[in-house]
């Protein structure tokens, strides 16, 4: 199992066609949440605050998955599934033919945020 040292170091091993998707999303979480340190947590790119992971992303085979808190999940159902996509109680999955939108990304991100009370 690799390990990664940064954001940088995940996105280069992801599958070519979904590292276009990791770049944006990676922009967006970074403009939603400017005062995050962005870690390497659960194996996984992530954005952190204190001690509390705001928001993750990760790529698969086929597809990449948004985690953050059940609520901001909950809370943005509808627009979620306007956009196309898939949930899970904490991720939302993108590919390249179903691409997360960048305000999706940051509401997303700042509805986690506000769940964590940060």
């Amino acid at each position: 199992m690799t390990m990664f040292a940064d954001h940088g170091a995940y996105i280069a091993e992801a599958p070519e066609d979904l590292r276009p998707l990791l770049i944006q999303v990676r922009a967006q979480l970074a403009l939603a949440l400017p005062d995050a340190e962005e870690v390497i947590a659960f194996k996984m790119p992530g954005f952190r605050i204190g001690k509390t992971i705001i928001a993750g992303y990760a790529a698969f085979s086929k597809q990449c998955g948004l985690y953050l808190s059940p609520s901001a999940i909950k809370s943005h159902a509808n627009d979620i599934a306007a956009a196309g996509l898939k949930s899970t109680k904490t991720g939302v999955t993108f590919s390249p033919s179903h691409p997360i939108p960048d305000g999706l990304v940051k509401e997303l991100a700042l509805a986690s945020r506000r769940d964590q009370n940060l």
